[in-house]
């Protein structure tokens, strides 16, 4: 028998085996046949249902990617992401976090980019830091699918052998994190908010930085006993580098042989909707929680969002409420953001909501409570009622650009 897929396989001890059936019945892909012993075909999907309910203890998993120790791998990895032609800012930002934690343990950074695509694309990242891109060159991940994107970034996670590798964390990265985790049999830290390179245990180890229970506490995760250290990275989490034209890197294409995966899913069609204002790419937000009173309060930051050319936000209990969408939800649960200005309006500053925007770089916080422990963490604080503060603010604000205006025509007719 042998269920042989790329990422391992089951293995039966005929001397054990009874023939009782025992393993076609708990498979839940129908991928056993008793013939007359059990064979396992393409359809398996390594799930161990059938080896735990063995009562003779006659199939064995046997893994085809052996577990990599601590002492095995060199250089960071970032997997940059595709979003059509181009590639999604997260994939930047992990460079420039990246860069920083290869300069520090002398290692090399390297960035994968899924294709095919051409140098062009490639170029831009090795102007972001990357001192290699590997292109991998496949069909199949044009537009990729996890289950394709994850044998085929196994094969080159093995082949380059990283000792760290971060992804960002949007819906790809989340579903191709785990799955990539489990085929490289190593661990992962989800949705960090710092990486640093610190001393444990006598070893320089990656420091996984990440809110656990809710956001009450931070939790810094080492994982000390396999690579690569594993790790996805929400958008707008660190800051994007600046371009260096004159920095040098390889490209290379690496060729992925995805004819014989078997897949569960199909794409049948992609249907491009349109695409609503984003918080997480808006260089000003204004937000609002508890303290707006009612849901017309959102209208008034609004109005004031918009002469600021800017966008809206909210905190998790007005999303509870249904004031609005989650689309909007600033926090732990919701969306980081990284805004030039971030106006936060009756929001009391509690940790889940701060680790959605402490990186922003102005932070200007309205509340009518002194003592609220957002003003701990801002640049600019205001005590007062929001109801009040926001007309006069929008008034003040409305009254400054009209000024502008008018100075910018006179400047113009005298010119």
């Amino acid at each position: 028998m042998s269920g042989k897929r790329d990422q391992g396989a089951i293995d039966l001890d005929r001397d054990r085996c009874s023939r009782c059936g025992v393993c076609r019945d708990v498979c839940p892909f129908g991928s056993v046949l008793l013939d007359p012993y059990p064979v396992i075909d393409d359809s398996c999907r390594l799930c161990g249902a059938c080896i735990k309910a063995c009562p003779e203890v006659a199939l064995i998993l046997r893994e085809a990617v052996p577990r990599r120790g601590p002492d095995e791998g060199c250089g960071v990895m970032v997997f940059a992401e595709r979003d059509g032609d181009a590639v999604r800012d997260v994939a930047f930002e992990l460079l420039s976090k990246g860069r920083e934690l290869a300069d520090e343990l002398a290692e090399p950074l390297v960035c994968a980019l899924p294709g095919p695509v051409d140098e062009g694309l490639a170029s831009s990242l090795v102007m972001s830091g990357a001192d290699r891109v590997l292109l991998l060159d496949d069909p199949c991940l044009t537009n990729p699918r996890v289950e394709a994107l994850t044998a085929a970034m196994a094969g080159l996670v093995g082949e380059v052998c990283p000792s760290i590798l971060l992804i960002g964390a949007t819906s790809l990265g989340r579903s191709l994190g785990p799955r990539l985790a489990v085929r490289l049999r190593t661990g992962l830290t989800a949705d960090c908010t710092g990486l640093a390179i610190g001393e444990h245990e006598g070893r320089r180890l990656l420091l996984q930085t990440r809110p656990a229970f809710g956001g009450n506490v931070m939790a810094t995760i080492v994982c000390p006993d396999s690579r690569p250290q594993m790790a996805t990275v929400r958008p707008r989490t660190f800051p994007r580098p600046l371009s260096n034209p004159h920095h040098e890197g390889d490209i290379a294409r690496q060729v992925s042989d995805l004819s014989g995966l078997t897949e569960r899913i199909r794409v049948l069609d992609i249907v491009c909707g349109v695409r609503e204002e984003s918080i997480v790419d808006a260089d000003v937000v204004v937000a609002g929680g508890r303290g707006l009173g009612d849901r017309k309060g959102l209208l008034m930051l609004r109005e004031l969002a918009d002469l600021l050319g800017g966008v809206v936000g909210v905190s998790r209990p007005l999303v509870d409420e249904g004031w609005t969408d989650h689309a909007h939800q600033v926090g732990l649960s919701g969306r980081t953001v990284s805004p030039r200005l971030y106006i936060a309006c009756g929001i009391s500053g509690a940790v889940q909501h701060m680790a959605g925007m402490q990186t922003s770089e102005v932070i200007v916080a309205i509340n009518n409570d002194p003592e609220a422990p957002i003003f701990d963490h801002t640049d600019f604080g205001i005590v007062g009622d929001v109801n009040e503060v926001i007309p006069v603010l929008t008034a003040q604000l409305r009254r400054a650009l009209s000024q502008d205006d008018v100075r910018d025509v006179c400047e113009h007719e005298q010119e």
